[in-house]
């Protein structure tokens, strides 16, 4: 091994670190993903964030996501993500390793390198784009499931289709939360609820649920 590595020249000395790191970090990612606790890897990160009283500890979940499904998986979709930077470097490096001994310009061979690296990275974001896709289509159906299901109110929803706060919904043995409004009085955080329609796609209407007193 250590002959082999003396063997090499700087630039492909070079190549080799910069392939074997983003190997490894593709395969932790992988393996990550595969486990459910991919998180946090994207460099563009949407602030628009809706934080209750109660703190951080307190965040609501995006309303087509199960509270029990675990840490949100990368997209992949934005352009400057440090996956997509992996993925670049990936199908750079392996493709300048390859190639070497085939193409004799160092020119050429950097710029094959870097158009099958950058088609690389728009291969898999498409194949996320698609894959997202799937997801979205299952959550809609899901989504309208939610009618005629019970569940309790997490964010104060005010009354009189003023505003929307969030309840959590019991769908399909899986608790879901949703946007959601109601037509009569103010429903407070804790308060029993039925969903009676779905409005739009992004909010549920939903009434208290009649306490029974004998």
């Amino acid at each position: 091994m250590v002959e082999w590595w003396n063997s090499l020249n700087v630039m492909m000395r070079v190549l080799w670190a910069i392939t074997l790191s983003a190997s490894l970090i593709f395969i932790i990612q992988s393996v990550m993903t595969f486990l459910g606790a991919d998180g946090g890897s994207d460099f563009d990160i949407n602030s628009d964030v809706d934080v209750p009283d109660g703190g951080l500890g307190n965040l609501p979940q995006d309303a087509s996501t199960p509270i029990d499904a675990g840490a949100a998986h990368g997209s992949g979709m934005g352009l400057l993500t440090f996956r997509n930077f992996v993925n670049f470097f990936l199908g750079f490096g392996w493709s300048a390793i390859l190639l070497e001994s085939s193409i004799k310009s160092t020119t050429l061979l950097m710029v094959v390198s870097i158009i099958i690296g950058v088609a690389l990275v728009f291969a898999v974001m498409m194949l996320f784009k698609w894959l997202s896709g799937m997801q979205q289509a299952g959550n809609i159906d899901v989504y309208k499931q939610a009618v005629g299901c019970e569940g309790k109110v997490y964010l104060r929803i005010p009354g009189e289709r003023s505003g929307a706060g969030k309840v959590q919904i019991n769908i399909n043995n899986s608790v879901r939360e949703y946007e959601a409004q109601t037509d009569g009085p103010a429903l407070p955080t804790g308060a029993s609820v039925k969903v009676v329609e779905v409005l739009g796609a992004t909010t549920l209407l939903v009434e208290p649920l009649e306490t029974l007193i004998i």
